[in-house]
């Protein structure tokens, strides 16, 4: 039997950016992705903190270093710049896989920088 359950999450990082005049997606900080163990082109789910939207979309690389989170197309009416979300992936398991796996959490600063 296989079950979804959490990969990855970045926690309550701050929107940058909303770009309504894009085809769709979340471009998220490269330092960002790899602490997460994300990669583009996942499928993830956002929680906005300030408002209680939940929706899903896909990844798209941000440059490394930016801190940049910036919801683009449809996505960037559910959001304002300045809000805080948690990003998050889940990975399909196998039960007693599922049960050992430890997912990756990140905590960026209020930059939306990894934290030493």
């Amino acid at each position: 039997m296989f079950i979804n359950i959490l990969k990855s999450k970045i926690h309550r990082v701050k929107v940058t950016e909303a770009n309504l005049n894009y085809v769709g997606s979340i471009t998220i900080d490269e330092d960002l992705l790899d602490a997460a163990n994300m990669i583009e082109n996942e499928k993830v789910l956002i929680v906005n903190n300030n408002n209680g939207e939940r929706f899903e979309t896909y990844i798209i690389k941000g440059e490394r270093g930016s801190g940049k989170i910036c919801l683009n197309g449809a996505a960037a009416r559910r959001v304002q710049v300045g809000d805080i979300l948690i990003i998050i992936s889940f990975a399909m398991m196998e039960f007693e896989e599922a049960k050992k796996f430890k997912p990756f959490v990140v905590f960026p600063d209020d930059n939306n920088k990894l934290v030493s």
